[in-house]
């Protein structure tokens, strides 16, 4: 007997998790996502920061709810020694009120260079000074997710 496999897809993607990544940051704060079962993250959307924990918090949390996350991945910026600074502390305090906020698991992964990669991916586009930051931080969180990703295996 032969399974139709359009019937148990759903079933099996539902099953999957859906992740966030955040590259958290006092200006602006990039966000991508991914399915695990595709195992590719697309750079989603950048918020512009408010310095309020809670308005930023709430704004991650609208686009968690938006896109059906299951799970967070939040870039740490750790220096090149492994120690965490001023900048790591207050990325770490963020995840966990993100965390706190939605019972959701949220994963710390080693985002160093990631901004440099993001630089990388986005330089044969030839953007201009302007649009080239505007899509920074979020191509930083799909390089920062797409890194967690390749990890899982």
């Amino acid at each position: 007997m032969q399974t139709d496999v359009s019937s148990v897809l759903p079933a099996i993607l539902s099953h999957m998790p859906r992740y966030l990544s955040i590259d958290f940051g006092l200006k602006r704060i990039g966000l991508a996502v991914a399915e695990d079962v595709l195992r590719l993250a697309t750079p989603l959307t950048t918020i512009s920061a408010t310095g309020r924990w809670e308005d930023d918090v709430s704004a991650v949390l609208k686009e968690a709810d938006d896109y059906g996350i299951d799970e967070f991945v939040v870039g740490l910026p750790l220096n090149m020694d492994d120690s965490e600074g001023p900048q790591a502390k207050l990325t770490r305090r963020f995840g966990e009120a993100i965390a706190k906020r939605c019972a959701k698991p949220v994963h710390f992964f080693d985002e160093r260079l990631s901004s440099l990669a993001a630089d990388d991916l986005l330089r044969p586009a030839e953007l201009t000074n302007k649009k080239h930051k505007a899509k920074r931080d979020r191509v930083a969180a799909q390089v920062i997710l797409q890194d967690f990703l390749d990890a899982l295996d």
